[in-house]
């Protein structure tokens, strides 16, 4: 009978919480095998180092927060502004879903990335993706250039930003008020 081993993704979703919760140096191989349950040696089966785990968690975030998302949005079809409410359905639902696209890990990846050069080459260019995808949604009805430009540009700064907001909107509850905001986005 053979040894039952973690599954490298069991890994990596380990690792992303880790990083959520506390950033790169909290990524370390002896902690996530005690979370997991298991002995340390088992990660080498998987990574050759740290650093190997490090590129993998950033591969899953891109994929997941990114290539699946829009994946998700373009399969199902429509016109854009059926996809655009798809989208932010999906986004609301998927911050919490997976570690790989938890709000918390995104916000790491964004702090890391201000002592990292190589971690900002990657999130400047998944920001890039994310942003030419809102663009490209919103030039399908907005015809000036400068307002597809600014809605794309609210739309993605309210999903990285808003978390972090504790405003209160008076009679409105923070459901209401991104209610109002995807219909004025949308119009």
């Amino acid at each position: 009978m053979g040894v039952t081993r973690t599954p490298r993704s069991t890994w990596i979703e380990e690792g992303l919480r880790a990083l959520a919760a506390g950033g790169p140096e909290a990524v370390r191989i002896e902690t996530l095998a005690h979370a997991l349950g298991v002995s340390k040696g088992g990660f080498y089966g998987h990574f050759a180092n740290r650093d190997a785990l490090l590129t993998e968690m950033l591969d899953v975030w891109e994929r997941d927060g990114t290539e699946v998302v829009i994946a998700r949005v373009e399969n199902r079809g429509g016109d854009a502004r059926t996809k655009l409410a798809r989208l932010f359905g999906i986004v609301a639902v998927r911050s919490e879903e997976t570690p790989a696209t938890s709000i918390a890990a995104d916000l790491a990846i964004r702090d890391w990335a201000r002592r990292d050069e190589g971690v900002a080459r990657r999130l400047r260019r998944v920001d890039n993706k994310r942003m030419e995808y809102l663009r490209s949604l919103y030039r399908e009805f907005c015809p000036d250039e400068a307002d597809v430009e600014a809605r794309s540009t609210i739309a993605y700064a309210l999903r990285i930003a808003y978390h972090s907001m504790a405003v209160d909107h008076g009679a409105y509850t923070r459901d209401e008020v991104m209610e109002l905001i995807k219909v004025r986005l949308h119009a």
